[in-house]
Order: structure tokens, then sequence, then C-alpha cells
């Protein structure tokens, strides 16, 4: 069993202890505040955030699926622009505590070609519009509770528990930073900064 299999294997394992029963929410302040009033239960993040330089990423990640407005996304698509893929479900109250501060983001950096993709992990379509519509959330959501297939994409990065977590993708779709909990729109800019910076050079 080669490296590459003996990782994709253990990642299934992992999604499959948690599936049905999905948690994880980052154990940020921020997130306490909001989890001391909601009885929800959910397994802390460890709230940290990594940035890798272009010669240390690894190869691009490919993913896709289905919108909660029906529609097919994937990486292939966005090939040749900065992506922000953010991990999320609804119930989860780091998730709606970060939803305005990302979509705040998303406009700030919508006319230079960033794109924002959500990855709702635990909920349907009725689910994710409904909180859509609740926080002002544009930008598009994958349904990947299904098949985890985009969870598997990015396992090397977002461990299961780690939600909600916040990744830039580089142009040729490589992961260039990752915040595991709760995303602060400072710091996520300062992210996307960099990329785009690089880019640009």
């Amino acid at each position: 069993m080669n490296r590459y299999t003996a990782r994709r294997m253990s990642a299934v394992a992992a999604l499959l202890l948690v599936a049905g029963a999905l948690a994880g929410c980052t154990n940020d302040s921020l997130a306490d505040k909001y989890a001391a009033s909601e009885e929800q239960g959910y397994v802390a993040g460890d709230g940290s955030w990594q940035e890798f330089v272009p010669g240390e990423r690894a190869a691009p990640v490919v993913y896709g699926g289905t919108t909660s407005d029906g529609a097919a996304i994937s990486s292939d698509e966005l090939v040749g622009d900065v992506v922000v893929v953010n991990f999320w479900y609804a119930a989860c109250p780091p998730c709606r505590a970060e939803a305005e501060d990302l979509e705040q983001v998303h406009q700030k950096y919508a006319e230079q070609r960033v794109h924002f993709v959500g990855v709702n992990v635990y909920d349907q379509a009725e689910t994710i519009n409904s909180f859509n519509s609740e926080f002002g959330v544009t930008y598009p959501s994958i349904i990947d509770v299904n098949d985890a297939e985009v969870r598997l994409a990015f396992a090397d990065n977002v461990p299961p528990q780690a939600i909600p977590s916040t990744l830039v993708l580089d142009r040729e779709g490589r992961v260039a930073a990752v915040i595991r909990g709760v995303a602060d729109p400072s710091v996520l800019g300062a992210m996307i900064d960099r990329v785009l910076e690089e880019n640009a050079a």
C-alpha cells in the first residue's frame, strides 16, 4: 500500500466516524460565546492557520459537486482564478458567527477574480438556502453530505472535525492557505492579498 492510498483510507475512515453526527467547530473565543447559549454538540477545532509558499504547495485539488441551487460547479472551471473554499453547516454556531464576515470579504474581492465556494457537510438544499437568506450569503455552496467527495479531496488540509475551515487556493488550484476554525476577515483578506500579489508578479 503506497502512502497516497494509506492517506485516502485514513481520511475515509475518519469521515465515516463522524458521519451522521457531524460536529466540529472551533474553540475560538468567538465560538465559545455562541456555544454557551446553544447546546449543540461539536468537536472543537484548534483555530490554527497556515500558509504555504508556492514551492511548498501540493498538487492542485480536484473537486466538484452540485450546489444548493442545483447548479454544477467544479475545480476545472475555476482554474486561473483565486478560490476561497469554506467548509460549514447551518447548525454550527461558529459557522453562523463567521457567515456575514465571509460574505463581506467575498464582496470586497468579487471584482478581482476571487471566487468563494461553500462546502456544506451536513445539510440539504432547503436548509442551506434558508441559512444563506438569513445571513445574506450570496456565493454558492456545494452539498457534500451525500458522498463527502469534497471533504475527501481536501482531507490532507481539513480534518473531519475541523468545521468551520476556510482555504485559499491559488490560480493553479493548489492550497495556499488554510484557517481551521472561525475565519478572521483581516487574516483571510491578507492571505488572499498575498496570493493575488504572487500571481500578478
